[in-house]
């Protein structure tokens, strides 16, 4: 039904299969607040258990609560020393001792505004957590979802995010201008170390 209705709508899904249990799929852009049925289409038409990161607060009222954990939702607050980092490596080991299928999907830029750069949430996780990253592309203008990279983070942040900005370039939001370039940004209001994760699952 997923693949029916993206269809109609002129989407068209690109995805091969992952190559390992594990891994943080990134996916940009991210402009809009349509982008998250078209990604939740995407996500079940192509039969992908992805979880994604959502605001705690969202998660308090019963209905939509227990609607966006079904979707894949894993609630964040500020209640943890370790941090959402720490608390999401722990569990990429539980999943990796265990051999469960676990892969994060995260919006690198953390928001649908205009930022200097990308928030360092993923790029923590993938690399102290040494899972791949899956590159997704989000192209409103070409109308695609394309998991179209697979990449070991190596630490050398230039370097890592110098591929990264390679194979997402030509991708176009659903707001051109609103797009962030594919670089760090350290000097985010809202920081990843300082947020706990809640999985319930």
């Amino acid at each position: 039904m997923a693949r029916w209705i993206l269809r109609m709508l002129g989407w068209k899904l690109e995805f091969d299969g992952f190559p390992t249990l594990q891994g943080v799929a990134i996916v940009y852009p991210h402009t809009s607040n349509w982008d998250f049925p078209i990604g939740i289409l995407a996500k079940w038409g192509l039969g992908i258990p992805a979880k994604f990161w959502a605001k705690d607060s969202l998660f308090k009222f019963p209905v939509f609560g227990a609607w966006l954990r079904w979707v894949g939702g894993l609630p964040i607050d500020r209640s943890s020393p370790k941090g959402v980092v720490g608390d999401m490596v722990e569990v990429f080991e539980q999943y990796k001792r265990s051999g469960r299928l676990l892969w994060l999907g995260l919006a690198p830029e953390g928001t649908r505004s205009l930022t200097p750069g990308w928030r360092s949430g993923f790029y923590q996780v993938a690399l102290k957590a040494n899972v791949p990253l899956v590159l997704v592309k989000f192209d409103w203008r070409r109308r695609t979802f394309s998991l179209v990279d697979f990449y070991q983070l190596t630490g050398r942040v230039d370097e890592d995010y110098a591929h990264m900005a390679a194979v997402f370039e030509g991708a176009e939001g659903f707001r051109i201008q609103q797009m962030s370039p594919v670089q760090p940004w350290t000097g985010n209001a809202f920081s990843v170390q300082s947020v706990s994760l809640k999985d319930n699952s």
